[in-house]
């Protein structure tokens, strides 16, 4: 009765003794969870390197009372693909962050989040070159802050309420979405949104991480890197916990 079985990818681990270490996992059923993986620093150990981070496994655990305890491991995916890429390294360990940020015990929305940060990091692991990377990630950015809470409003001013259609706008991280012309008079915002990213960023809120949409045929990686900093300064600013893969990323890229 104490054991339960769960999908779940590994975002973080930290040493508990010699030979044993708590890892960190976002499932599909239970949203965030850690789990004791026991001897996992032997060289024999059963759960070896499907304990390694970036990995998804079918898990069975036994639910302690502070901690569970891993006592199964199969590797549904290693993203293999991802560590023999400098890019895909970085970009995913950041998306993983995201989720360990943002990630809730008892997600209601754990089954989407879940499916969402597997779609995203087999993506990474499939691209053949950094737009592709950088897609994926944006999209995965967008989406993952619709579920948890803090969808960035693009469609209209967030305090006049009027819709911006081709007009050029302002974007507040803080404020969480667009500001018309007229509205920033009493805001003061520097960050000018062009009506084309932000159609560019609807269009890759609502595509599926195995679609292609037409703005994103016709994407640069520039273009890519802008949203990509873009959203990362809105992540950042509401996010309940500090990002250390993202100075990585800036220092390294």
């Amino acid at each position: 009765m104490n054991n339960f079985v769960t999908d779940a990818i590994n975002l973080r681990a930290y040493n508990l003794s010699e030979s044993d270490k708590i890892i960190v996992m976002y499932s599909r059923d239970k949203g965030l969870i850690k789990g004791v993986a026991k001897g996992v620093k032997k060289p024999k150990s059963k759960l070896g390197a499907r304990m390694d981070l970036l990995v998804a496994n079918k898990l069975m655990l036994y639910k302690g009372k502070n901690l569970d305890t891993i006592c199964q491991a199969e590797a549904l995916n290693t993203f293999n693909k991802i560590r023999q890429n400098m890019d895909k390294i970085f970009y995913s360990f950041y998306i993983s962050e995201v989720v360990a940020n943002f990630g809730v015990e008892d997600d209601p929305c754990s089954s989407e989040i879940f499916d969402m940060l597997y779609k995203a990091l087999d993506s990474i692991a499939l691209a053949s070159d950094k737009l592709e990377i950088l897609l994926a990630v944006i999209k995965f950015q967008l989406k993952m802050m619709s579920l948890s809470g803090f969808g960035i409003e693009l469609n209209k001013c967030l305090k006049c309420g009027c819709s911006l259609n081709q007009d050029n706008m302002y974007f507040s991280s803080s404020l969480g979405g667009v500001i018309c012309k007229e509205c920033n008079q009493s805001y003061g915002i520097s960050v000018i949104m062009h009506y084309k990213l932000r159609d560019f960023l609807k269009e890759l809120e609502k595509t599926p991480f195995d679609c292609k949409s037409e703005l994103e045929s016709k994407a640069t990686e520039k273009l890519c890197s802008v949203c990509f900093e873009l959203l990362k300064g809105y992540i950042n600013v509401h996010s309940p916990k500090k990002f250390n893969s993202t100075g990585i990323l800036q220092e390294i890229l």
